[in-house]
């Protein structure tokens, strides 16, 4: 079914993103526009508490990376590499809905 919210997720990430280099354990590494942040924030986890999360964070379309695992590394813009820890879905059915993905950083 189709939400008016449908394809906002995606503006919200061409406005507020950046391009970030995502490199799959099993694949080819390729630029997604994303949104990275190194201040804490909060979700809703998967029994509804609210998570906070200190580590830096990736928040992707599924669409874009919908086999990103623990270990795939991505690359920010500055050159600072980080490896995927956690990965946590929104729980949005849209098929723009994001991950937010857990990170630790890796080099630079």
């Amino acid at each position: 079914m189709a939400s008016i919210f449908d394809g906002m997720t995606g503006i919200i990430a061409d406005i507020l993103g950046d391009p970030v280099i995502y490199a799959p354990a099993g694949g080819a590494a390729r630029e997604i526009q994303s949104i990275f942040r190194e201040a804490p924030i909060e979700i809703d986890g998967a029994d509804g508490q609210i998570v906070r999360i200190d580590a830096p964070t990736w928040r992707v379309r599924r669409d874009l990376a919908p086999e990103v695992r623990r270990g795939d590394h991505m690359t920010v813009p500055d050159g600072r590499s980080f490896k995927v820890m956690v990965v946590h879905p929104t729980g949005s059915p849209a098929s723009d809905a994001c991950l937010i993905c857990e990170l630790q950083t890796v080099g630079s």
